[in-house]
């Protein structure tokens, strides 16, 4: 089936993502080395979320070194360097104190202190809140190149002995650079909550570890959220079967693969990062979009569906033009 879907003009500027880049740890962890602490065997965990293997951050790999070496990588891809960015906004969970802020210390790290920095926290949701927020300031002329960054240590708030848990999260970053483009190239946000349901996905305290009520979540996400992929494919002008690309928070293979036949996203690639991956809550999306990139399963110019999901709960999609 061809595709007639073209990038939009509308009124005014739009913004794009010009590169998009991640970075994992060093360490591999497969299911043999968690299966025999947990009581279960490796086979049950693939079979029961869909990862064989994860990475960990171990102590030279700190949430901002790894968020300012992927978004270093972004800008090489961009043909861009640190002094053209006026904006880093980093989305993560998993910080280790309140303050300062992650997103300060990352673009000191890559020589641009003089940038705009926050942190957005919406959990696994982040990197796509990010990407809203940084659209709506490049078009307004309020930034001129952003930086969007979702990093985590997500192992350093999990509970080893958990098998919900200590199975499903881990570590990592991706990074994209947004510019402005004559075309909306990112389509609007279509985010929300229900906070209602905020006991599924916590962390009690500063002193706890992370809980998860993963099949109530995963009741959620495959019945609540797929007017929400749908929606977003309406604000950008196309029906599902002219996505390109599919790019979920990476949570759990099941729940993908669920939510893409629900949607009729039936020419796009999957992204399944997280069987090599894991779930790494924010920097999920960008992981997972930067290797279906490296594969060759999109390519410049493919719309593709971005969507994060998570605690809160929160939830943010949108339509991209591939870079």
């Amino acid at each position: 089936m061809s595709s007639h879907y073209s990038p939009q003009a509308g009124p005014g500027a739009g913004s794009r993502i010009a590169a998009v880049a991640g970075v994992r740890p060093e360490r591999l962890v497969g299911n043999d080395e968690l299966a025999d602490s947990l009581g279960v065997s490796a086979e049950w965990i693939e079979r029961r979320v869909g990862i064989r293997e994860r990475r960990f951050a171990g102590p030279g790999e700190p949430l901002t070194g790894m968020g300012a070496t992927a978004a270093a990588k972004a800008l090489s891809a961009a043909g861009l360097a640190p002094a053209d960015i006026d904006l880093v906004v980093l989305a993560t969970c998993s910080m280790p104190s309140p303050m300062p802020n992650g997103a300060a210390s990352v673009a000191a790290l890559l020589g641009i202190p003089t940038a705009a920095a926050f942190d957005v926290n919406a959990a696994c949701a982040g990197f796509c809140y990010g990407l809203g927020v940084a659209d709506g300031l490049v078009r307004s002329g309020t930034s001129r190149r952003a930086l969007v960054i979702g990093a985590e240590r997500m192992t350093d708030w999990v509970d080893p002995a958990d098998v919900d848990t200590a199975t499903v999260f881990a570590d990592g970053a991706g990074a994209a650079v947004v510019v402005r483009d004559h075309r909306t190239r990112i389509h609007p946000v279509v985010w929300g909550g229900d906070g209602e349901k905020a006991s599924l996905v916590t962390i009690p305290d500063r002193h706890s570890r992370v809980t998860m009520s993963g099949q109530a979540v995963y009741r959620w996400v495959t019945t609540e959220l797929v007017h929400v992929a749908r929606e977003a494919c309406e604000r950008a002008g196309l029906v599902p079967a002219e996505l390109r690309g599919f790019v979920t928070h990476q949570a759990n293979l099941r729940m993908i693969e669920r939510l893409a036949r629900s949607l009729g996203a039936t020419n796009a690639a999957v992204a399944r990062d997280v069987v090599l991956t894991g779930n790494t809550s924010a920097a999920s999306v960008p992981l997972a979009l930067s290797r279906l990139i490296d594969l060759g399963e999109v390519g410049t110019g493919d719309p593709v569906l971005l969507m994060g999901f998570g605690a809160g709960l929160s939830y943010a999609a949108q339509v991209v033009t591939c870079p």
